[in-house]
């Protein structure tokens, strides 16, 4: 019997192994179907196409969306591979919002039927290409998970001679990001040098515009012929900056096999808290809480004889001041070039800063130009303030990416650092003696420093076994006896992080816990909805949190214990306690 049971089961795992081993076109699982299509085949070499993975899922299931919430990092992903391609990064929606009574938090998932289109672009060479996408991920309902591991595979022929006039699927159902992806090279090549020309109307750079033109144009007074050539050398000097974008780009795609996109560097949490305290720092600069100082070379203050390797050493220091205030237009461009062949992606890269360096070209030529500018005044301060509300809100937009326990110390720390900025562009004058100035900024910087460290490093792990708020659990411990704690909190509460670190923190509570075999109970009531937040109401007749309550067996009314200044008398009811197995 048992040699027959050893058979079925090695059949059984066979067969299971031999059904992932090959790549199918299509998957019928219990809980899940997905499909491979390609927008067309066959394909032109050198052209641009889609993949569809097409999934539906059964009633009530779902893939983990969020890669900071997916447990053990078993979020969906996508892995596309095939001969002779290049693939861009998927494009993936956003997911639905979930609620997980399991954990008490609200989670982003997947469910129904959704899509996810990955771009790529043909080789020069006619042949059969084997695309297959890996798809790997954790699929769940409300009872039980099940490990999602496939590989769907299909043959995609590339000829000179393909139709690629009728698609399989219309570009318009993708939406917006795939449209950019399909853009004519010839449309984003011109994107590129408007993106470019918009770095010169931020206000970082509207203020030194002029001053920057009048110093070239004073240097070559003797002849309009050196005015353009000084002109030309100081775009040089910028274009240099976009260069070494470039180079850059291609170091890490040939030399590394890394693709520089910015929508992977999002699903790092610490990457996303940088960006959003990055966010922060260039809103406060518009608010007009610091400044930069604009170097002697790019203001004219310094010395005038420069010449030609003078005026390219200052447009590349003036495209490095420009581009704190042009961040979300830079990085936007550079992320469609890093989904494109490095040939096209450079040559966007390069059309940015020949789009920045035309205007500076052209006013040296014509400086009578200048007399157009308008000039800095209110409305480039309210300017200035509109954008900085603006650069917030996209911080606080990034800070959705990170899980919810890390969300409110970053916005802490923004306070912090918003008083540090203000100490280092306020407190400081230009007639401010040296050695004061200097103090002032050292204490600015270790303020930012040490509360880095407290507010932005990872939380201690908890000396406390803390169990989700569940009624039958509870219930079936006072049955059995056992003591019970109930921690009411909520992620909004001061006072509750303010219990944590002095009452739970303890070692000396969190031993006598464990001596006395008490369950603790973590009943969250972050919304009016969750059961703990019920039962706060109806059962224990609390009207807020912090508030602790015991449930012990020699009491037949539970002990209320309120607020934050409760270790006192915690511990006394704990030591009444017997020790866990004593009779």
């Amino acid at each position: 019997m048992r040699k027959k049971d050893f058979l079925l089961f090695s059949i059984i795992t066979a067969t299971l192994f031999f059904s992932n081993a090959f790549a199918v076109e299509k998957i019928d699982d219990d809980f899940v179907k997905i499909e491979l299509f390609f927008q067309h085949n066959p394909i032109a070499p050198d052209s641009n196409s889609l993949l569809q993975i097409k999934f539906k899922l059964a009633k009530n299931w779902h893939f983990y969306a969020d890669p900071c919430t997916a447990p053990k990092d078993m979020y969906l992903k996508v892995l596309p591979s095939g001969g002779g391609l290049s693939f861009g990064k998927p494009l993936i929606p956003q997911g639905n919002d979930y609620f997980d009574k399991v954990t008490g938090k609200k989670l982003r998932v997947y469910s129904d039927s959704f899509s996810i289109y990955i771009p790529f672009t043909a080789g020069p060479d006619s042949r059969i290409a084997d695309v297959n996408v890996a798809v790997k991920g954790l699929a769940c309902s409300e009872q039980l998970c099940q490990p999602a591991l496939y590989d769907l595979g299909k043959k995609l022929e590339i000829s000179k001679s393909a139709d690629m006039t009728r698609p399989a699927f219309a570009i318009s159902d993708i939406g917006s990001e795939a449209k950019i992806l399909q853009t004519a090279p010839t449309i984003a090549l011109s994107l590129a040098i408007a993106a470019g020309l918009l770095l010169n109307v931020m206000p970082c750079v509207w203020p030194i515009l002029p001053i920057i033109v009048m110093r070239l144009v004073g240097q070559s007074k003797q002849s309009k012929a050196k005015s353009i050539a000084m002109g030309l050398s100081f775009a040089l000097g910028i274009i240099l900056f976009f260069i070494a974008l470039a180079a850059l780009n291609i170091i890490l795609k040939l030399s590394f096999g890394i693709v520089f996109q910015w929508g992977d560097q999002f699903r790092n949490p610490a990457f996303v808290i940088a960006m959003a305290l990055l966010m922060a720092t260039l809103a406060m600069y518009m608010f007009g809480l610091f400044s930069f100082g604009i170097p002697a070379s790019v203001s004219g203050k310094g010395d005038q004889s420069g010449g030609f390797v003078g005026s390219v050493a200052t447009g590349f220091l003036a495209a490095v001041l420009s581009t704190p205030c042009s961040f979300a237009i830079l990085t936007f461009v550079l992320a469609w070039a890093q989904t494109q062949p490095i040939p096209l992606a450079t040559i966007t890269i390069l059309l940015i800063g020949i789009g920045m360096a035309l205007p500076y070209v052209i006013l040296t030529a014509m400086p009578k130009l200048l007399e157009k500018i308008p000039k800095p005044g209110r409305w480039m301060e309210l300017f200035k303030h509109a954008t900085g509300f603006i650069l917030l809100a996209i911080g606080i937009k990034l800070l959705e990416a990170i899980p919810s326990a890390k969300i409110i110390p970053v916005l802490y720390y923004i306070i912090v650092l918003a008083v540090c900025l203000w100490m280092w562009g306020v407190w400081v004058q230009y007639h401010t003696p040296k050695t004061k100035k200097w103090l002032i900024r050292l204490v600015a910087i270790a303020l930012a420093v040490t509360l880095g460290f407290i507010f932005l490093s990872e939380p201690e792990k908890s000396l406390i076994d803390w169990q989700p708020y569940d009624a039958q659990v509870i219930a079936s411990a006072q049955r059995e006896n056992r003591p019970v704690l109930i921690k009411f909190t909520a992620d909004w509460c001061f006072s509750c992080k303010i219990l944590d670190k002095t009452v739970y923190s303890s070692a000396k509570i969190a031993e006598l816990i464990k001596q006395k075999g008490v369950l603790a109970i973590n009943a969250d009531t972050t919304e009016f909805h969750y059961p703990a937040s019920v039962a706060l109401k109806d059962i224990y007749k609390e009207p807020a949190v912090p508030v602790t309550i015991l449930l012990l067996p020699d009491k037949t009314e539970p002990v209320h214990l309120p607020g934050n200044l409760i270790k006192p008398k915690l511990v006394k009811n704990l030591e009444t306690l017997k020790n866990k197995g004593r009779l």
